[in-house]
């Protein structure tokens, strides 16, 4: 598949826009006419400079208004086109984007427009130019991709086709079926895209909140199927318009643009053939059959890995662990020895395993906009997963365009294969076991030479903050590179406004991530993250902790008379709650009882249980603890 992408989707210059394309690994782009128009660049430049890195100039856009006008306006467009067309020669650019009419002025004719789009195409001709003929969601008589179809087909010009924008398509819940019976040479160009889906106006949903394939709620495997099965062969380009993209680092930006065509070129192949098995569809040949069929345009598929059959470990990195490991020991955690080579201590409790890095934070800058040399705050800063095969899950993470990080290793050590998330947090994969045990923990020593007999525990959770910039290339990475599954996100009151809060999770739910986005006041590395663990009796937990001298997250009284009043509980088993600092939730599937220590740091802990099948993380106790965790925050 041809990969490609509109300037329009980057920040910065042009130049700067199109070195990190290349460096992204895209084949080609699109300029956008405003990104052409301030450039200090001539066209013979970047014309240039295009075929220095490597990319081709696969799309002049847009021009706009065209069609559907007076003889007098008719004029004025085809001369301003020409000048289009011979702009685009000197770029060596050979397919310009028209988009569907939206002005109120327009009139109403599909045999004016049949008329005047063949004289465009005529034009084009001259100038050896193709016209990709696009279809607006909101255009002001023509907003269906096969009305622009049928218009195309009218013309009969062989310099006049359509271009296919799955965002114009996919937001007026067109069916994408019949693409399929299009003639693959008449479609000139196909758009990708992927968007929320709300209710508001769609001018305005496509010009904010746009994203990239993958981290949107589109079908848009489906769409490039019909696409692909229809026998189109070009660029499959990406065009976002949002209010984040044009704020971001545009290195990175191109990155997770390229890292979501890749995911979508696996999913649309992964469509294709669950179609196929399927034998639905038509394609430029009449009926599909049952069984693969090789198209003009080839997919490309990934390393296939299961999902992570559970957490391995979690890391919280600090200069002066003191406070750590007081908490830790308080939560009934014992100290299982240190590190035979590294300034690392292990801490276990049942199969849940913290380790505390002693090393001075490596991240001088972690690339959302923090700046944390010289920060050594405890911070979560690695998690590791079982996984049934880490070196192919991270060769399929590494052609996903997702940094290496591996540790240095002693002989008879671990090796683990390890890249780094979007917020820098990293992330290894190990060799999962049945029993859940890790061969690793052998190379540490000096701690109990036979821990206490504790309570059975596992990682149950784990939340991360995100910078506000790249939380939809969060939901992205952990859905392609780690098979994570982006649950239905909640939006929860705090006292610096509403946290957006999206989990990823396996089936099973033996992983579960929660992804919070941080207010915009907030750098990530000062805002609270969390490890939850969970056991099977959090009241005899509670009470093994507050023995220890554990200082929990003081809950308000006002919260227990509420509880009283949505649940009814049992006055003893209510007294017990506010005893101990714990909060209850409950709904058709179960209970969940959880507690949460004080913060060290950015990071505290929090204990579960959950009982029945209660699937859910205390979303209604959420507004809670934000609010004294703030309240801590402001009087210590």
């Amino acid at each position: 598949m041809r990969t490609g992408i509109a300037t329009v989707c980057l920040s910065g210059t042009l130049k700067e826009k199109m070195q990190a394309c290349a460096i992204a690994g895209f084949d080609g782009i699109e300029i956008f006419e405003q990104d052409l128009v301030t450039s200090p660049l001539t066209p013979e430049d970047v014309r240039k400079m295009a075929a220095d890195l490597g990319l081709t100039l696969d799309l002049y856009q847009p021009f706009r208004d065209f069609d559907s006008v007076s003889e007098d306006l008719l004029a004025a467009n085809l001369r301003r086109a020409e000048a289009k067309f011979k702009l685009m020669a000197r770029l060596g650019m050979d397919t310009v984007l028209v988009c569907s009419n939206v002005a109120t002025a327009s009139i109403d004719s599909d045999d004016l427009r049949v008329e005047q789009l063949g004289q465009l195409a005529a034009l084009a001709g001259d100038h050896g130019v193709k016209v990709a003929y696009e279809a607006l969601a909101w255009g002001k008589y023509v907003n269906d991709y096969e009305h622009a179809h049928k218009l195309v087909e009218a013309v009969d010009h062989p310099n006049l086709g359509t271009c296919l924008d799955s965002f114009h398509i996919l937001s007026r819940n067109w069916d994408t079926a019949p693409i399929e019976a299009f003639n693959p040479e008449k479609i000139f160009f196909v758009q990708v895209a992927d968007a929320p889906k709300l209710s508001m106006d769609v001018l305005s949903w496509s010009r904010h909140y746009r994203v990239f394939p993958g981290e949107g709620q589109f079908e848009l495997a489906k769409f490039m199927g019909h696409v692909v099965r229809a026998g189109y062969s070009g660029p499959v380009s990406l065009e976002i318009f949002n209010d984040v993209f044009r704020q971001s680092d545009v290195e990175r930006t191109a990155v997770d643009a390229m890292r979501s065509l890749i995911w979508l070129e696996e999913q649309s192949a992964k469509w294709l053939d669950a179609a196929s098995d399927r034998g639905t569809g038509t394609g430029a040949g009449g009926t599909q059959a049952p069984g693969r069929r090789r198209y003009p345009m080839e997919l490309a598929t990934l390393p296939q890995v299961a999902e992570p059959a559970g957490y391995n470990f979690a890391e919280v990195r600090a200069a002066d662990t003191k406070g750590l490991e007081t908490v830790l020991g308080r939560l009934g955690f014992e100290f299982t020895g240190r590190h035979r080579t590294k300034d690392v201590q292990l801490w276990s409790l049942g199969h849940a395993r913290v380790i505390i890095n002693e090393a001075a934070p490596a991240y001088g800058d972690d690339s959302t906009g923090d700046t944390s040399a010289g920060d050594a705050s405890p911070a979560i800063a690695a998690l590791g997963f079982d996984v049934a095969s880490p070196v192919i899950a991270a060769a399929r993470a590494q052609q996903l365009k997702a940094p290496a990080v591996p540790r240095k290793s002693q002989a008879n050590e671990e090796v683990f294969q390890g890249f780094a998330a979007p917020d820098s947090t990293e992330i290894f994969l190990c060799q999962g076991t049945s029993d859940g045990t890790a061969a690793w923990t052998s190379e540490f020593g000096e701690g109990l030479e036979k821990p206490a007999a504790g309570p059975s525990a596992v990682i149950d959770h784990v939340n991360l903050a995100q910078p506000w910039q790249h939380f939809d290339e969060a939901v992205l990475f952990y859905t392609s590179a780690l098979a994570l599954e982006p649950q239905p996100f909640a939006e929860v009151p705090s006292p610096t406004g509403l946290v957006r809060s999206q989990v990823m999770a396996t089936g099973d739910r033996a992983v579960r991530l929660v992804l919070n986005l941080a207010p915009l006041n907030q750098q990530r590395r000062t805002y609270q993250e969390h490890i939850a663990f969970a056991v099977d009796d959090l009241v005899a937990t509670a009470r093994d902790c507050k023995a220890r001298g554990l200082e929990f997250l003081q809950v308000p009284a006002n919260y227990y008379e509420d509880l009283d009043a949505r649940f009814g509980l049992e006055p003893g088993f209510l007294d017990t709650l506010q005893e101990l600092n714990l909060l209850y939730d409950r709904d058709a599937d179960g209970e969940f009882l959880h507690f949460y220590t004080a913060t060290v740091g950015s990071v505290f802990f929090e204990m579960v249980e959950r009982r029945g099948a209660y699937d859910g993380y205390g979303a209604p106790n959420a507004p809670v603890r934000h609010a004294v965790q703030y309240d801590h925050l402001q009087h210590r």
